[in-house]
């Protein structure tokens, strides 16, 4: 494709990036030192080759050492913006892994996504909402091609809060209390991890509306896009109708899952799966995109998009965690302007 510009940008859970001599959630689980330099390995291999020019990155409890080895390998801006904590009686012991994004152009904003207090009064959620995982919210200026809103999100994960002190059952084989863990504990997994990507999608599209600016949510949503939990942030959106932004001489306001503009969709591919569990594949790695990046978008700059999955460290019959690689693939969307 020639006279052509690209960018690339990336999302890569780490899986318990743990710099030693610290933890992750228990006092047993960390890193001897062989296992953390194939670790550090395995992540500056993958910005080697797929080389992005931003990354969003899940799974960080050692924030300094990824910061270090992102701007090791090119990256001069690099932000979180919260911080892990630690164990009372074991402070070596990690919990909370944080987001970050790593960046070869300058962020013009990096913070923390605040909620919206009217929209949480709006979701009868007037007590004090946290996100599971601070999601950040970053304006990058891309050379030739305009401000990009980058939100990058780690969602509540599938895992049941444990009801047993509700209860007061001691015995976590009780009937009573799985009967509740499948049921009521599911359904207030999903509800927080569709409250997290509500107040995420409602903040992308006002912004959008508000700067005209391209958008990209990128990370771990922890569900697949089709479930009723998260389907809502792709719904009412006609990526192939291209009237209303030829009227308002704008893209439209909204999100697609950005495989559906890459060359790999129109070429009728199957999706590759980006995490296994016990054998079964399922994508829980995304990258939303606005109509910015759509190249059927008479008013897009955008004239190809590639899709790209880094996956050869995954395997569908891998039962047990390998902590010196990562139990995600790594998704890239590429764009030809």
């Amino acid at each position: 494709m020639p006279n052509t510009r690209t960018f690339k940008f990336a999302t890569f859970n780490l899986l318990n990036y743990t710099a030693p001599p610290y933890s992750f959630y228990q006092l047993h689980e960390r890193y001897n030192n062989t296992q953390w330099q194939q670790k550090q390995l395995f992540v500056a291999n993958f910005l080697n080759e797929a080389n992005p020019d931003v990354v969003a990155f899940q799974e960080v409890f050692s924030q300094h050492a990824l910061e270090v080895q992102c701007k090791e390998a090119g990256y001069d801006y690099f932000k979180t913006v919260d911080s892990p904590s630690h164990d009372s009686l074991y402070p070596q012991v990690l919990f909370n892994p944080v987001v970050a994004i790593a960046s070869k152009y300058p962020f013009k904003s990096a913070d923390a996504l605040s909620p919206c207090p009217e929209l949480l009064e709006y979701l009868n959620n007037q007590n004090e909402f946290k996100f599971n995982r601070t999601p950040i919210k970053c304006m990058i200026d891309l050379p030739d091609f305009g401000e990009v809103c980058f939100y990058v999100v780690h969602f509540k994960s599938q895992r049941v809060q444990s009801m047993a002190h509700i209860l007061n059952i001691h015995n976590l084989e009780d009937p009573l209390l799985q009967l509740l863990h499948q049921t009521v504990g599911t359904m207030q997994s999903q509800i927080s991890r569709s409250l997290e990507a509500s107040i995420v999608y409602y903040d992308a599209l006002k912004t959008q509306r508000e700067k005209q600016c391209a958008t990209l949510v990128m990370g771990d949503f922890n569900d697949v896009l089709t479930s009723p939990t998260l389907s809502f942030m792709t719904q009412g959106f006609h990526p192939t109708r291209c009237e209303p932004c030829i009227e308002h001489n704008e893209p439209v306001v909204g999100l697609t899952d950005s495989y559906e503009f890459s060359r790999s969709f129109y070429d009728e591919k199957n999706k590759p799966f980006s995490h296994y569990y016990q054998g079964k594949g399922n994508v829980l790695d995304y990258i939303l995109a606005s109509a910015h990046f759509n190249p059927d978008c008479q008013v897009s700059k955008v004239k190809a998009l590639d899709y790209e999955s880094y996956d050869k460290h995954i395997s569908p019959t891998q039962l047990t965690e390998d902590i010196s690689v990562s139990d995600h693939s790594v998704i890239a969307i590429k764009i030809h302007f």
